[in-house]
């Protein structure tokens, strides 16, 4: 790269055209929607007037009966229904142990206000109930979009990571990283909870969870204050599944899957709710095998000349081996009407087996072989999970004053076992020499967080959220390699290592939010004190060293929204975010890859910040369009550096980053068996900065796109056909090609609507495949990486259950994996 020079610019015609593309993609989606609409509110009481909570309202059309929207009603007993068609309607209202009620109710333009509602018990035991209404796929409130797990046919036998990879928005690039809507630091929840793990860690956690565990998936751009500052593109919190229907429930589904290799998915879902105690059960057994291929070619320069040196070429093949067994199991004790105790577990044993061969090729400016080396490689890995939650919610009054608590404690260990052979061979394939090297590689992390919550509703519609949070880290990395010398294997301190990292944060919280008729504000301020420790213990061959840090920031948000009219929503954001480096990133010692790669820890490594706005457009309910612009200081990502002909991959501060993007999703009904489901952004960002003494000038454009058509036949019938695709964009050093995949499949309701059978196929086309190039100092490199990612499923459910007599549902949020459950914002409540 020469100094000042800008390694990517497009020309502004292909943005002009791209942004033109979308535009055009807009109006045409108007062409769907021009039917006048309505908003209809109502409440639910049972037979003594009390609110009813949890009931399930459905909304059906009037001529056909066919399902339009599902919701449950809140404490109140209310619900309501926006951005609705004129024309006639059914409202169903249900609850386990009750009568259904139907109610008939005309729609025109304004709003609809309905008179109480109420169920009355039923006089006889109720047979099992078997819930046949589907949610969308895709979800688009005014802060968030969710995606329903379980509406996608094609993410049968698919992983948690591979849901996330097909979500909008969602990038996942070739070592696993997450990013939003262009930009990297995504914080990554679970049930509400953060992972506190990054990279690899967080991949393997994902890799092996497989998709029949999860509910739904919340992705929030630009979350509140109440969350955790951390992520500077927003926050993917996964929840799993937790049934609340009173009485015995649940379901089994087995799943067997064919790629280069065979794999297989399987899972329970078990409840028992009765009187004050709520049991629940998941639990999963999965095998996945599979392969990865990458291939890289690098080219060496003359520092001054800029002239050719040698030419590196080399080919990986991989096998993976992964099992994972896990369990989920907590309770619920509703100690009176308003105070619920709760506890969860969940522990998960993940052992992995990866063999793999490398064949690196050294050659002259000419492409004439100097040296062959082959490396073979045998690593084995165990990871053991486990966490442990203790809650309390407690309901001081029916108007919403409420106070909740939480304890968790959160382990994390794996033992890994290295194996390598590299043999050099002359050009000609004679050997020359072998080289044996093996490692012992435990890791240990625990965490430990309290926090309480307290929300108090106050006058003219407002309520006030406060709530203090506090979390321990501590992980111990240990590297122990060994070299055979003469048949006994020597400690090899080069390579050798322990690594201790203790982190802090405290972090206290205020958040305002009232409805002042058309128009909603919420603003809230959090703080978060961080301090780290950070050990590197010394060897024979080297000294110890350490490094810490106490810093304070703090992170206000502001969220205003104004309903303008029956057809128009418009809604504003603003927030300052932060991501601290992995734990990991911070260790100070070399580690090896391959005998040509190495990575590298920055003990220098500061986090960055972001300010972010976002604005957003809805149209009537199936159209939303968001700008949002974001600046990052300090930005950290992967960085490049060549020592002789070894690469050194290690995280580095490079600068700034400026991201501006545009957002479209669309729901479109083109018939009344099709659905199509849109999404397409474009952002472009600019990266500016010094790395290793040069300076740094990049700026390039990226356009995603989405596509999900839901299909709904007769007699229990529905199809899927999905797809993804990606422009070239630019990651750091690294630009990354064109990728995509296509995916495709069929469901069959069968036994009476308790079971359903599904079929499908992911990648049908094999595009699913890293390629990029990766210019820095005086190293250009080109990569290409695939993996088994062309997959055909069949799987099979079945739900089972009987609820009790007269039971009456309530809203659970007791336990960890309703935690998300607390946060009033427009969420999936």
């Amino acid at each position: 790269m020469k100094k000042g020079t800008k390694l990517i610019k497009e020309p502004v015609m292909k943005r002009t055209l791209a942004l033109l593309t979308l535009a055009l993609i807009l109006l045409s989606f108007f062409s769907f929607a021009q039917n006048p609409q309505g908003s209809l509110t109502g409440k639910i009481a049972d037979t003594q007037g009390k609110p009813f909570e949890g009931a399930t309202v459905s909304l059906l059309k009037a001529a056909d009966s066919t399902l339009v929207k599902t919701i449950s009603t809140d404490k109140s007993g209310q619900f309501r229904f926006d951005e609705l068609p004129a024309g006639n309607y059914l409202i169903k209202s249900t609850a386990v142990g009750f009568q259904t009620s139907f109610q008939p109710v005309p729609v025109a333009t304004g709003a609809v206000s309905l008179p109480e509602l109420r169920l009355t018990a039923t006089s006889r035991e109720l047979n099992a109930v078997t819930v046949t209404a589907r949610k969308p796929f895709i979800e688009q409130k005014i802060d968030r979009t969710i995606v329903n797990v379980d509406a996608a046919v094609t993410n049968v036998g698919a992983t948690a990571l591979e849901v996330l990879e097909k979500s909008p928005g969602v990038m996942i690039d070739k070592d696993g990283n997450i990013s939003l809507k262009g930009k990297q630091g995504v914080m990554v929840m679970m049930d509400g909870k953060p992972t506190y793990l990054t990279g690899d860690q967080l991949t393997n956690l994902l890799k092996t969870m497989p998709a029949s565990a999860l509910d739904q998936i919340e992705i929030i751009t630009n979350p509140s204050a109440k969350y955790d500052a951390a992520g500077n593109s927003g926050i993917i919190n996964i929840k799993t599944k937790k049934n609340k229907q009173k009485g015995f429930n649940g379901s089994v589904t087995a799943n067997y899957g064919q790629g280069y290799y065979w794999k297989t998915n399987n899972s329970f879902n078990l409840n028992y709710r009765t009187g004050k105690v709520n049991l629940f059960a998941n639990g999963g057994y999965s095998v996945w095998n599979g392969f990865q291929t990458l291939d890289i070619n690098r080219k060496y320069k003359d520092a001054s000349s800029k002239a050719l040196t040698a030419i590196f070429d080399q080919t990986s093949h991989m096998k993976n081996e992964n099992t994972n067994y896990n369990l989920k199991l907590g309770a619920d004790y509703y100690l009176t009407n308003k105070t619920t105790l709760g506890f969860v577990f969940n522990g998960s044993i993940s052992p992995e087996k990866q063999t793999g061969n490398n064949t690196s090729y050294l050659m002259s400016p000419a492409s004439v072989t100097d040296s062959i080396i082959y490396s073979a490689s045998n690593t084995k890995d165990n990871w053991k999970n486990k966490s442990i939650n203790l809650n309390l919610r407690h309901q001081f009054d029916s108007l919403g004053k409420e106070l909740t608590a939480d304890v968790d404690y959160v382990s994390y260990g794996s033992k890994s076992q290295q194996y390598f052979d590299n043999t050099t061979y002359d050009a000609q394939w004679n050997e020359k020499y072998t080289e044996s090297l093996k490692g012992y590689l435990p890791v240990d992390i625990s965490i430990y967080s309290a926090k309480v919550d307290y929300t108090m509703p106050l006058g003219k519609g407002g309520k006030l959220e406060t709530g203090l949070k506090g979390s321990y880290v501590n992980t111990d990395n240990e590297a122990n390699y060994y070299n055979l010398e003469n048949n006994n294997w020597v400690t090899d301190y080069g390579k050798t290592n322990h690594f201790q990292y203790k982190e802090k944060i405290m972090a206290g919280y205020v958040n305002y939010n009232i409805q002042l008729k058309k128009w909603g504000i919420q603003t809230g301020l959090r703080y978060e004190h961080t301090n780290y420790t950070g050990d590197q213990f010394g060897n024979p061959t080297r000294k110890d060293s350490s490094f810490s840090r106490t810093y304070g920031n703090l992170f206000p948000t502001i969220f205003v929204s104004y309903a303008a009219n029956d057809k128009n929503t418009f809604a504003v954001s603003l927030g300052r975010r932060i991501d601290r480096p992995a734990y990991q990133d911070l260790n100070p010692f070399m580690f090896f890859l391959d005998k040509f790669t190495y990575g590298s820890g920055n003990p220098y490594l500061q986090p960055q910040f972001t300010q972010n706005v976002e604005l957003t457009h809805t149209y009537k309910g199936w159209l939303t369009t968001t700008l949002n612009y974001s600046h990052t200081k300090d930005l950290f990502t992967e960085t490049f550096q060549q020592d002789g002909y070894a690469t050194i991959v290690r995280q580095g501060n490079i600068g700034s980053r400026d991201n501006a993007g545009l957002a479209m999703s669309a729901q479109i009904p083109v018939r009344k068996w099709w659905t199509a489901i849109l999404y397409g952004n474009y952002s472009y960002s600019v990266f500016k900065g010094q790395l290793y003494g040069e300076p740094i000038e990049v700026e390039a454009g990226n356009l995603t796109f989405n596509v999900n058509n839901q299909f709904k036949f007769n007699k229990g019938w529905s199809a899927e056909l999905s797809g993804w695709y990606r422009t070239k964009g630019v990651e750091g050093q690294i630009v990354i090609m064109p990728m995509g995949a296509a995916s495709a499949g069929l469901s069959k309701q069968v036994l009476k609507g308790k079971g359903s059978v599904k079929l499908n196929v992911r990648d049908i086309f094999y595009t699913q495949q890293a390629k990029g190039d990766i210019n820095f100092q005086t190293t250009e490199a080109h990569f290409r990486n695939s993996r088994d990612s062309r997959v055909a499923n069949i799987s099979f459910v079945y739900r089972f259950g009987k609820p009790l007599k007269d039971a009456r549902q309530r809203r659970n949020t007791g336990g960890a994996g309703d935690e998300q459950n607390r946060v009033k914002m427009g969420g999936n409540n």
